[in-house]
């Protein structure tokens, strides 16, 4: 956190306090007061180390001059370029005068009411004036024809022979310097094509003209001379493995940014493909510009032919166990919408996307404007994020932020190795002839008590323990270690269930709470009474698969409230150990 940062406490001032409350709900980004669009503090926490502080996607100079309120010129130079390029889509898409006036009127109204506090985020004004244009005309997206023509003359450029030469020519000053090794001329033949197509995938000439098309064979070799500035080619290469070393092979989360350019990146997608990583391409959700969006995917003919036989993930809530299946499939590239049609906003993103920003091993991130929210901020985030861009001067750049050094992070081999630990103390016991005992109870169903649910779930075992003889009593609550979040957890856990090995699987009595607190010499708290194990989401999961398993195993048994009253918590939650419908509740 940085000295301004800690010096603005807004808790030292509840005018301070009240005006940030409001920025966050005029913004869409309170979870409690927009459950259904701002993701919460969990979900924001898969993607951004908060260290306590509440996380604002904007530079950290565009945050302050709207907490400071002090009518900057900053912001009010940030909306009225926005304002001019609302205006500029007005004049683009539509022909007749009268609408032209009554849009431009309509336009200027809203663009007054909903900048006359200063709370607005640029990138929230942009989104809303779009929205009314785009709802006022009936136009689904006015930049379609120019997208399709941007990734058109990509396409066609990538088909140029010149271009084909150019990426295959052999530098002469090359050759006398052959490293004695295959595996160092491995890498280093990586490294040129890579940074052959990173220089194209930033010339805006290859999307934006004709000619792009019939260049010779010169002029991208002069193209691929252009000099990359920043901290972050280096780290990259070495990232990508070509800087020789051991086996790189990681997944990668790449967010697109413009049309035309995509289909070079594409281009410089399959080509870290063929060496061996995963990459999950992020698009927009719906139109926003010249951004590339599903719409696009899905219907642009260019577009489609490039992502041939990639695969598309619909499903904006695509659960740990879905996702992690198919980045362990043989599919090599995913895509999918990031749940928006703004600039990248990750309080809005979907859970898929922030599910997706969790388990790669690193984030591609193309643009100036992705560039800000990333690097023009004091937050960091849970993975290394690289930048590509090209700057406004016309040069190329690659920024590196590596992810916060106390980020905790347990990968799929991780929980799948803490689940076979289990399993073998689980098989040593009934090698002993001990009956094992699953015991599934409330840990985190009950917000900012979980800490009492695990004293009261340890209590009851070590009852039961001296009640019964050879067993062996799972108690979940003694496996949770810093860092682990509920996806972590169910994921470890459903393996440890699946096992075959469970005799009993015994789900928490509001009896076995109440038994709890009497040897505790306390008497049940308000909030616990009438409380069980169908209260937490995470225990009807399990319900769900202890059915699965007893089908398989009908030997094991079931014991607990009955089946049937497990089914009013189905709305598991991201990064959450209770049902988010309670969050509405207790807002």
């Amino acid at each position: 956190m940085t000295a301004d940062h800690k010096k603005d406490d807004p808790k030292a001032d509840p005018q301070r306090q009240a005006w940030l409350t409001a920025f966050y709900i005029e913004n869409h980004l309170d979870h409690y007061a927009y459950p259904e669009k701002a993701a919460s503090d969990e979900q924001v926490r898969f993607m951004v180390y908060t260290d306590g502080q509440r996380y604002h996607p904007c530079s950290d100079k565009m945050f302050e001059a709207i907490i400071e309120r002090n009518r900057s010129a900053f912001l009010q130079t940030a909306y009225n370029r926005v304002l001019e390029r609302i205006l500029e889509v007005v004049e683009k898409s539509v022909s007749d005068p009268w609408q032209k006036n009554y849009l431009e009127a309509l336009i200027a109204i809203n663009f007054k009411h909903e900048t006359r506090d200063e709370l607005l985020l640029p990138s929230r004004l942009e989104k809303r004036l779009l929205t009314v244009l785009l709802k006022q005309t009936q136009i689904d997206d006015p930049f379609l024809d120019e997208k399709s023509s941007r990734n058109a003359r990509a396409r066609k450029c990538m088909q140029n022979a010149g271009f084909k030469a150019a990426l295959d020519a052999v530098d002469p000053e090359a050759l006398s310097k052959v490293p004695a090794f295959l595996s160092e001329i491995k890498s280093i033949v990586g490294a040129v094509e890579f940074n052959r197509l990173l220089a194209c995938a930033n010339e805006p000439r290859l999307w934006l003209e004709d000619k792009a098309a019939s260049w010779p064979k010169e002029k991208f070799i002069q193209l691929f001379k252009t000099p990359v500035s920043g901290n972050g080619l280096d780290p990259l290469l070495s990232f990508l493995g070509f800087k020789g070393g051991v086996d790189h092979r990681h997944r990668i989360l790449w967010i697109a940014d413009e049309a035309g350019q995509v289909i070079l990146d594409i281009a410089l997608i399959r080509m870290l493909v063929s060496w061996g990583h995963k990459v999950v391409m992020a698009v927009k959700h719906g139109p926003l510009f010249t951004k590339v969006d599903l719409e696009d995917v899905e219907t642009d003919p260019s577009l489609k032919a490039a992502l041939e036989g990639v695969v598309l993930i619909k499903n904006p809530e695509i659960s740990k166990n879905d996702l992690l299946k198919l980045l362990g499939s043989d599919e090599d590239i995913l895509l999918f919408g990031d749940g928006t049609n703004e600039k990248l906003n990750l309080v809005l993103t979907s859970t898929t996307f922030a599910r997706v920003f969790k388990e790669v091993d690193a984030v591609i991130s193309r643009g100036l404007d992705q560039r800000s929210r990333f690097f023009d901020t004091h937050f960091q985030f849970t993975q290394d994020v690289f930048s590509i861009a090209r700057d406004q001067d016309g040069s190329l750049s690659v920024l590196y932020k590596p992810r916060h050094p106390a980020v905790i992070k347990f990968s799929q081999e991780d929980l799948e190795a803490k689940a076979q630990a289990i399993i073998d103390r689980m098989r040593a016991a009934k090698d002993e002839g001990m009956t094992v005992i699953f015991y599934s109870g409330i840990i985190g169903s009950l917000p900012g008590k979980i800490a009492t649910a695990k004293k009261i779930m340890s209590t009851f075992i070590e009852h039961l323990k001296k009640q019964t003889a050879m067993t062996f009593i799972i108690n979940p609550s003694e496996y949770y270690e810093p860092g682990m979040d509920a996806d972590d957890l169910m994921y470890m856990w459903e393996i440890v269930q699946r096992s075959g090995l469970i005799d009993i699987w015994r789900f928490q009595t509001y009896d076995d709470i109440v038994k709890a607190f009497q040897l505790m010499g306390r008497k049940v708290p308000p909030e616990w009474v009438g409380k069980d194990a169908t209260y937490s989401t995470g225990c009807t999961k399990e319900m769900q698969i202890a059915m699965e398993v007893q089908q398989e195993h009908p030997e094991m048994q079931i014991i607990g409230p009955s089946k049937e009253k497990f089914m009013r918590r189905k709305e598991y939650g991201v990064g959450l150990m209770y049902d988010r419908r309670l969050s509405k509740a207790l807002a």
